[in-house]
């Protein structure tokens, strides 16, 4: 009977050493978060991000549920104002250093509007896994970047990204306009490949500063690493399936963009599958 009595004991106390554990590496790695962002709005708890994430989730899954039986919703103006105002937000944060990093992890909340406006309009095809994993993921760990890492080796990435938002929010807001603009938009792979090129070079970037020995979280080196290389991965298959293999009609699946994001393409010329319809690209996209 005592060694039957001590198994339980023993069991209790491992979990809790283990919960003591955690509670103590929770309040180290609160010690030492950059004071500079403690009383940020959004920055004092990570629960009102850990929520927006969990909202832009449960919309992703109900949304398109929810506007299954009503028409899509027209946003041609929505979309330019909201477009161009992303160039603008991204060109300052383009411009600016340390504080302006507090702005771009609030954009990438603002960004979640992408995958509203897609669904809104009864665009689901564009919501696709790398579309959700981008926008959620982008929002949620830059909240981490925020808290412990505002400023130096953090600002690169940031600077970088937001250079190529200016550019691709320019694009969309452009393909808002309707069919009449297209022909000047011919440069879109072009954005596609800009955008592998800067996890190219943030993978550089990040290895040079491992082999430097940066003062700069290892950790956050490696795991920034292994994020570019996802992406890399991903956006490679959504490049090859949407500009190197012929073109297929797959009921509701066909990509139209050549990025992930909100933009409409309104190529009157060309019909695409969508929902189990052949529609054309100026009545389906321009509106």
């Amino acid at each position: 009977m005592g060694l039957l009595d001590s198994e339980p004991c023993s069991v209790l106390n491992v979990v809790s050493t283990a919960l003591n554990d955690t509670v103590e590496f929770y309040r180290w790695t609160w010690s030492i978060a950059d004071k500079r962002v403690e009383n940020w709005p959004l920055m004092h708890s990570p629960w009102t991000t850990l929520c927006i994430s969990t909202l832009y989730l449960l919309f992703v899954w109900l949304g398109p549920k929810w506007m299954k039986d009503r028409e899509p919703f027209q946003m041609r103006s929505v979309l330019i104002i909201y477009n161009f105002g992303m160039v603008l937000l991204n060109l300052f944060i383009f411009r600016e250093i340390a504080a302006a990093l507090w702005w771009y992890f609030v954009s990438k909340g603002i960004e979640y509007l992408d995958t509203v406006f897609f669904i809104l309009r009864k665009k689901n095809n564009q919501v696709s896994f790398l579309h959700v994993y981008h926008h959620c993921t982008m929002f949620t760990l830059w909240w981490i970047g925020i808290k412990w890492v505002p400023g130096g080796q953090a600002f690169f990435g940031a600077q970088l990204n937001s250079f190529i938002h200016v550019i691709m929010y320019s694009y969309y807001g452009l393909t808002a306009f309707g069919p009449w603009i297209q022909k000047y938009l011919w440069w879109k792979r072009y954005l596609t490949m800009l955008q592998l090129v800067q996890f190219h070079v943030t993978i550089g970037h990040t290895a040079l500063s491992l082999y430097t020995d940066c003062p700069f979280p290892k950790w956050m080196h490696w795991a920034l690493i292994a994020y570019a290389i996802s992406f890399i991965f991903l956006f490679l298959n959504f490049y090859v399936r949407t500009y190197n293999e012929p073109k297929k009609a797959k009921t509701g699946k066909m990509a139209v963009n050549g990025v992930s994001a909100n933009g409409v393409n309104t190529s009157e010329k060309h019909l695409v599958v969508e929902n189990g319809k052949k529609q054309k690209n100026g009545k389906a996209k321009g509106e």
